[in-house]
Order: structure tokens, then C-alpha cells, then sequence
């Protein structure tokens, strides 16, 4: 038992759950707290953040990229208040995170006093566990607990500390429970219901699978059952790289975010096998398709449509079974038809990245950055066109890494998730890509990363639009009215930050920019990077229905939707497999 002031006996419960940062603004009603860290600041790094938003982001996108929890604080009132977006984020998103939020000293607590706020009642939606602490003694004991809730629960945990009361002296001895985080699900599949799945797969005539990020680590296993039953793969968008990206057998996403090849395999298909998702647009699928779902959440299974064959388990477990099974599949007329559709559909993506003569494309930005990201890449995605090109084209297909807001789908999470991956790895390339909608929400926190020297490659898409909802008002026949951005040297303002910046315009301007960012990452650069890409406004295809398939289609209908996304050399799959 050692005597401590009750701030830093929080540090070293951090510490002991391996927390190694934590993200927030110092304020007067959370200094004691701060001091605290202070005390173990060789163990445990204070990022000062710019914007308390920004730090909380970070921490979910933290937790996302290491399967460990992140942590954030903020100040009592509005500190409190900026946490929100990240906390609904790691909600949504179903990963661990731990607020430490300051509060009024107890002295003056219910007196009406400065920033006071009841913030106990603000966190019942969002938070998993929230608990105002009452005494000095408690503190350590309440934040061990909610980082067990917020593991258990996967989700974001609150706890709200009097400032005064951080700063006491108690009496402090480590906690002999062990930091037990990473939990593995252990099923025994009963053999007749793997028994009908695979009947089933063998019976059907375009059967797919369909993969979440209750898949991830589970790669080799995927890609062998994919092989081993001729199964088409799709993934959801969060679980991009669950399948590596260029296998001929992956066929992307279905959604607006998603490919021809996976909007069309699964429009064809007779049997779906989800495994891992509780993918909420499973419910768009064409009737009359048996789906069976694998999930080790019982409440999600049918939630978003009823299933033929319930499977409650872990994911890798599940298709570890399967690869256990003497049965071996050719490849199917359906596979091989939908390998073409997926060939067809990269060539015409990189044949628009290589035509700057309008303006630079998009698709010509996420080919170069794949050609210089290294295997290891972490890339860090915002909302809106920009994570559309990014999850079409960005390389998953080795030891990368990939986090976006998925669910949530906040704006402004692209550089707080390169600020939390190059802090988490920071012998990796960093990438994050950005609309400049989005950058400009979070632009200040570029500071950060000139602070703490992190050489993140932030890459900035300005078209001086919101082009996601652009494109939901021209699906609507309304007005572009309240959707044009003022647009901005990025780059330039980079520079002022004490960060790198290129501008980019065409081809040419572009892969000099990345040549050089190659020269600067090879020399130990140390200072962040914006790319200032000004690309031409193009409304991407949207892959969420696709009306090219003649046999469902009239030509006028099939053309009209061809002209406007300036689709060419993409036969529709029905008529690939009728020429096989």
C-alpha cells in the first residue's frame, strides 16, 4: 500500500491496463486529474489536443486500429459536451473507450457554480457505464471498473470525478485482478448444423458470403473457405481487409460505398452465409434469398432480416469448421463470372485515374497513394466521396490497416484517426484521406501533429462541395442549394502550421508530390504532410443499384444510368456467366 495523491493512482490503473496516451485539454475543473498524469508521465504520454472532439475521436480510432481501449478527458461543461461525437462513434462502432470527465469541486457542487452541470444524465444514451465518483478512494476502483464495462461491452465508458477530489491523498495498492481484454469466444458448432451449411452451399447455384469485422484476424481462414467452396466474398465497409482487397475472389461492398462486382453478386444470389456483420442493409436484398447467419450476438441475429439457418458463435470458429469438412468445390460458371465482373471493374477505375484531361481525378489520388503505400499502411478514412474512393481502391490486401467512423459516420474523423495510428504505430506510414469538408472541421489538430512530431500523410480531396450530399440532391431532383464550399490553400495554411504541404493539380504535379514525400519518409522526416489534391467535381457512381442487367433492364434505362457515371467495358455479370 502506497500513499498517493488519487489522480495519479488513476494514472497507474491506466497504466496497468497498457494505456500508453490519452487525449484531452487541461481546464480548472480536471488539473488535479492532469497532475496525476503528470506524476507518470514516463509511462503514459499527455496529447494535448486542440479540440476535445478531436481527442475523442482519436481514442475511438485508437481502439478500432489496436483492439485496446482508448482514452480521452475533458473539462466539466463544455469540455465535457465536445466528447460526445467520439463517444457515439465508439458506440456505434462497438469498440472500448474511457472518458475522464472533470466536475465542479464538491464544495460548490449544486451552488449554481461556473461550467457546473448535472453530466451524469448527458451520458445515459451513449455510455456503456457512467459513474460520478463520491470519495478520493473511489476514483481508482470506478475507473478499473468502467475499462472492464467497456471491454465487456464493447462500447464507450464515462466516469465523472470532482476535481478536488483527484487532487486528495488515499492510500493505493494495484489492483490483483488481472487486465484481461482480448477474450476469445468459445463455441462447439454442433455437427449437424454445419451438416446443412454446407449442404446448403452445395446446393445452391450463386451462393456468396458475406464478411464482417467479427471476421478480422481471421483472414487465412476466409480466404481458404472462399477457395475450398467457390464462394464469392463481399465484406461490409468497416471489415475492408478482413478479405485481402486483390484476391479474384473478393468482390468489394454492396451499398453506395460499394463495387459493380458486389452489387451484382449479390443481387444474383440464391444463398447468403453472413458471418461476423449484423449488416444493416441485408434487409435490400432481393426476396426469396436463404440467408444464414453466424453471429456471437444473439440480439443481432435476424435483426436486420429473417434468416433460414440461426448460427450463435465466433466467426473464425464457425469457418474453421467448415475448412475441416472433405468437401471441395470446382470453381463455379458464377465464380468465374464474378472474378471477370471484378477485373472489369478495376480496369475501368484505373482507366479513369489516368485521365487528367477534365481535371485530376479522384481515382487518379487513391491509385498513387496505393502505389507508394507500403504493406504495413495504415490508412485513416473520413465521411463523405472521399471514403467511397478510398475503400474502392486503397490496397488491404497484406498487413495494412483501415478505421473509419462506419455507423456514426462523423465528419472530421479522418486526421484525429492518423493522429491515433501513428501514436499507436509509429514505425508505419500514416495515411488519412479527406474532403475538404471534412478537414475543415478538424484542421486545427494538424498543430498536434507538428507538436509531437508525427509524419502523418494527410491527403486533402478538395472539390468545394459537399459531394456525398451533392449527389443525394441530385438523386432527389432538388436544388444544389447549401451543399458549395469556400475552398482553400490547404496547403499553404499547412505550411503556416509548421507542416509539409504540396499542391496538386494534375498527374504530373501528383506523382512528383508523392516522389518527394517518398525522398522526405526515407531521410526521417518527422513533420506532418498535407496534399492539397484539387480535384474535379464528379459525382461517383453509386453502387448501391446498379441498372445494367438486360434481362431486368430496358436499354434506354440501361443507358441513360451508363452516360451518367460514364461507365464503359462493364457488361452486366448476368451477361458474363450466359457467355461462359
Amino acid at each position: 500500500m502506497t500513499k498517493m495523491k488519487a489522480g495519479q493512482a488513476l494514472a497507474k490503473v491506466l497504466e496497468d491496463w497498457q494505456v500508453d496516451h490519452i487525449y484531452g485539454i487541461t481546464a480548472d475543473s480536471i488539473n488535479n486529474t492532469v497532475d496525476g498524469l503528470y506524476q507518470e508521465k514516463d509511462k503514459i504520454k499527455y496529447i494535448q489536443v486542440r479540440h476535445e472532439e478531436v481527442g475523442s475521436l482519436a481514442a475511438s480510432a485508437d481502439a478500432k486500429l489496436t483492439g485496446k481501449i482508448g482514452v480521452s478527458f475533458g473539462s466539466a461543461g463544455p469540455g465535457a459536451t465536445h466528447l460526445f461525437n467520439g463517444l457515439y462513434d465508439a458506440k456505434m462502432d462497438h469498440v472500448p473507450v474511457l472518458a475522464i470527465v472533470g466536475q465542479s469541486a464538491t464544495g460548490v457542487m449544486n451552488t449554481s457554480f461556473f461550467q457546473e452541470m448535472n453530466q451524469d444524465p448527458m451520458f445515459v444514451d451513449v455510455a456503456v457505464f457512467h459513474e460520478q465518483v463520491v470519495s478520493a478512494q473511489q476514483i481508482p476502483y470506478v475507473v478499473d471498473q468502467a475499462i472492464r464495462a467497456a471491454y465487456a461491452h464493447k462500447g464507450p465508458a464515462v466516469v465523472i470525478i470532482p476535481d478536488d477530489l483527484s487532487g486528495q491523498e488515499i492510500d493505493f495498492t494495484d489492483f490483483k485482478t488481472a487486465p484481461i481484454y482480448k477474450e476469445q469466444m468459445q463455441t462447439k458448432f454442433n455437427e449437424a448444423t454445419i451438416d446443412k451449411v454446407v449442404n446448403a452451399i452445395q446446393n445452391a447455384k450463386h451462393p456468396i458470403l458475406w464478411a464482417g469485422v467479427g471476421l478480422k484476424g481471421a483472414t487465412k481462414e476466409l480466404v481458404a473457405v472462399s477457395e475450398k467452396y467457390s464462394l464469392p466474398v463481399l465484406s461490409t465497409v468497416p471489415a475492408t481487409g478482413v478479405m485481402p482487397t486483390d484476391h479474384p475472389n473478393f468482390m468489394g461492398s454492396r451499398g453506395r460505398l460499394g463495387t459493380k462486382p458486389g452489387f451484382e453478386v449479390s443481387q444474383m444470389a440464391d444463398l447468403v452465409v453472413s458471418v461476423g456483420t449484423n449488416y444493416p442493409f441485408l434487409r435490400f436484398l432481393p426476396e426469396g434469398v436463404k440467408i444464414i447467419q453466424v453471429n456471437n450476438n444473439a440480439a443481432d441475429i435476424g435483426k436486420q432480416r429473417d434468416v433460414d439457418l440461426a448460427i450463435l458463435g465466433d466467426g473464425k470458429g464457425f469457418l474453421e469448421e467448415l475448412l475441416k469438412r472433405d468437401v471441395t468445390i470446382a470453381p463455379t460458371n458464377f465464380l468465374k463470372a464474378a472474378r471477370l465482373d471484378k477485373q472489369n471493374w478495376d480496369k475501368w477505375l484505373d482507366t479513369l485515374a489516368d485521365d487528367d484531361s477534365e481535371g485530376l481525378p479522384a481515382e487518379a489520388v487513391m491509385k498513387t497513394i496505393k502505389q507508394h503505400a507500403n504493406d504495413d499502411a495504415i490508412f485513416g478514412a473520413d465521411v463523405g466521396n472521399n471514403t467511397e474512393w478510398a475503400v474502392r481502391q486503397l490496397p488491404l490486401n497484406k498487413n495494412q490497416k483501415f478505421t473509419l467512423s462506419s455507423w456514426f459516420a462523423t465528419m472530421g474523423y479522418g486526421l484525429p484517426s492518423g493522429l491515433a495510428g501513428k501514436l499507436s504505430f509509429p514505425d508505419r506510414q500514416v495515411f488519412t484521406i479527406s474532403g475538404d469538408g471534412g478537414y475543415a472541421m478538424v484542421m486545427q489538430d494538424l498543430l498536434t501533429e507538428v507538436k509531437y512530431q508525427l509524419p502523418v500523410v494527410n491527403v486533402v480531396l478538395e472539390n468545394k462541395v459537399f459531394g456525398f450530399i451533392q449527389h443525394e440532391k441530385i438523386a432527389a431532383k432538388q436544388a444544389p442549394y447549401g451543399i458549395d464550399l469556400q475552398g482553400a490553400n490547404w496547403a499553404g495554411i499547412a505550411e503556416n502550421m509548421g507542416a509539409i504541404g504540396f499542391t496538386v493539380t494534375d498527374q504530373k504535379s501528383l506523382s512528383e508530390a508523392f516522389d518527394k514525400i517518398d525522398e522526405l519518409q526515407k531521410s526521417g522526416n518527422t513533420r506532418p504532410i498535407v496534399v492539397d489534391a484539387k480535384i474535379k467535381n464528379v459525382d461517383p457512381v453509386d453502387t448501391s443499384f446498379m441498372p445494367l442487367d438486360p434481362d431486368q433492364f430496358d436499354q434506354a434505362t440501361i443507358d441513360r444510368f451508363k452516360k451518367t457515371y460514364n461507365i464503359f467495358g462493364q457488361p452486366a455479370l448476368s451477361e458474363i456467366l450466359k457467355d461462359m
